[in-house]
């Protein structure tokens, strides 16, 4: 069996029944690497929550953009109805025009 000496660690190989330790893991380590991962994840979630918000300003600045545009629009389109002096003057407008005939 000289290969088996050659081999490190092969003499503290154990079998189950000479192990007495439970199969739970100590509740101390498994506390420390909870809470590690918890850290982890609160880091990650507040990196995320900064995006968010940044993109959220740029959304609702663009939304603010659009109302204003939609408020300027709708407040031209109901300007009242033009009154006869409006109206003389664009059949004096059509009146400015010539026509001449072209002949090919």
């Amino acid at each position: 069996m000289p290969i088996s000496t050659a081999i490190k660690g092969l003499q503290s190989i154990k079998s189950m029944q000479g192990v007495v330790k439970s199969g739970i893991p100590n509740k101390e380590d498994s506390d420390f690497i909870k809470l590690y991962m918890l850290e982890k994840e609160r880091t990650r979630l507040k990196s995320e929550e900064i995006r968010i918000l940044q993109r959220l300003e740029i959304v609702q600045g663009r939304l603010k953009e659009i109302q204003l545009y939609y408020d300027e629009k709708a407040g031209e389109m109901h300007t009242p109805v033009p009154s006869e002096k409006n109206k003389k003057s664009k059949k004096d407008e059509k009146n400015e025009w010539k026509t001449m005939s072209i002949d090919y």
